[in-house]
């Protein structure tokens, strides 16, 4: 299903063998079970009612985000890798079969609220006197204590909290698009079940683990957080206007209406090479710009210099002048233009999938390369409660006692 060369295809993948029961919606919590999925865990998710409500989430702002059958393809982002079973565990034999697979489990994942989760038995206290050496995880809006401890949340929420809606440096704040914080607190969940699988491998103990947009989004600004509480410097002090920075720290529009980025530390190793791969070695007998203090002096107009000299060649040709002098500059991307980056295609960060329902599209590969083992997408997201009677069958149980849970609606 992913690509590689056929060695790469013949190697386990690292967390062969464990096991993960899910009963969560949306992405935050889901995500952190699908790289699980990612690294070869075995993933169980668990859907009641309508089932997890982001199958029919189809449309932000102007975007249509539905399938052919109808259903997200975010659920398909939030679900891969997994097999799916439909169980009501607000009935008795629900929670049964559900305790059967925690036992049976090193992992039981969840987002649901806190008051949710005690009125449902799936919180830890209830959960660790099935199986003491489960790995319980936890996703919520904004932490397990604290007065905001039991409040829902979402992406756009977890991002205003954090301070990430102004990370740009702008006077308003701007929300960042596609659920980045979403995957950065179900990147921080799976971070947070490694450890304890880790752990209890050392120790032998089981334990709670807790992740939250909230945290996710104040570990991502953790540089911005500390120059605030130590400096006093904010975002805001570092404005995204182009004649406020170096400009060779800076971006720049080429010929063919591309932009181009510089990023060099420290300005003065750099600033004679700049001069000469540009053609503009006047500038170097400049004493407005003999140093670095002179050139954020003057950056407005060294920018509008070379403002005008990047738009005379296209970036590509711009490019093979400026990594020939080894100039840290690389392309500004788009999405498309990532699709097909020879240097995303070459590092697996791009993978070719085929799936019964997106059939052959490119999607994110897994972003580690391991020399011993395989990690990626195994499989897209199961339709609701497809899996049921398998995994029933391989819990041991027996046609007749499916038709009957069947029956009572415990199962479908």
């Amino acid at each position: 299903m992913t690509v590689g060369s056929d060695e790469t295809k013949q190697r386990p993948m690292p967390l062969e063998g464990i096991k993960v029961v899910e009963y969560a919606v949306f992405h935050a919590g889901p995500g952190a079970a699908a790289i699980l999925g990612d690294l070869g865990a075995d993933v169980i998710k668990i859907e009641s009612g309508a089932g997890d409500p982001e199958r029919s989430w189809t449309t932000v702002g102007l975007a249509d985000m539905s399938l052919s059958n109808g259903e997200s393809i975010f659920f398909q982002i939030s679900n891969r890798n997994k097999r799916g079973i439909y169980l009501d565990i607000e009935k008795e034999k629900g929670r049964k079969i559900l305790h059967r697979m925690v036992k049976e489990a090193d992992v039981f994942l969840t987002n649901l609220r806190k008051s949710t989760k005690a009125k449902l038995g799936i919180d830890y206290e209830s959960l660790r006197k099935v199986n003491p050496r489960i790995i319980h995880a936890n996703v919520s809006g904004y932490g397990p204590e604290g007065p905001m401890q039991d409040l829902g949340a979402f992406d756009p929420l977890g991002q205003a909290c954090s301070g990430l809606m102004y990370v740009t440096g702008d006077s308003e704040p701007a929300l960042l698009h596609g659920g980045v914080m979403d995957q950065a607190a179900a990147i921080v969940a799976s971070h947070a079940v490694l450890t304890a699988l880790l752990a209890r491998e050392r120790l032998g103990t089981g334990q709670e683990v807790h992740a939250s947009l909230y945290g996710a989004g104040l570990w991502l600004m953790y540089p911005n957080l500390m120059l605030a509480n130590v400096l006093s410097i904010t975002p805001k002090h570092i404005s995204s206007d182009r004649y406020h920075h170096s400009p060779l720290r800076n971006l720049f529009r080429c010929k063919d209406k591309k932009w181009i980025v510089a990023t060099h530390h420290p300005d003065e190793k750099y600033w004679t090479t700049f001069c000469r791969a540009t053609g503009q070695t006047a500038l170097l007998t400049d004493p407005r710009f003999a140093d670095s203090k002179g050139r954020r002096a003057y950056c407005a107009e060294l920018v509008s210099i070379f403002d005008e000299i990047f738009a005379t060649k296209t970036r590509e040709e711009w490019l093979e002048i400026l990594l020939k002098e080894k100039l840290l500059f690389c392309p500004v991307q788009d999405i498309d233009e990532v699709r097909t980056d020879p240097q995303a295609l070459a590092n697996d960060y791009v993978v070719q999938f085929n799936d019964r329902l997106l059939g052959d599209v490119k999607i994110p590969g897994y972003p580690v390369r391991f020399s011993a083992h395989r990690a990626g997408t195994q499989s897209f997201a199961p339709t609701l409660g497809e899996h049921t009677e398998l995994v029933m069958r391989r819990m041991g149980y027996t046609d007749e006692e499916i038709r009957e849970l069947k029956e009572e609606g415990v199962i479908k």
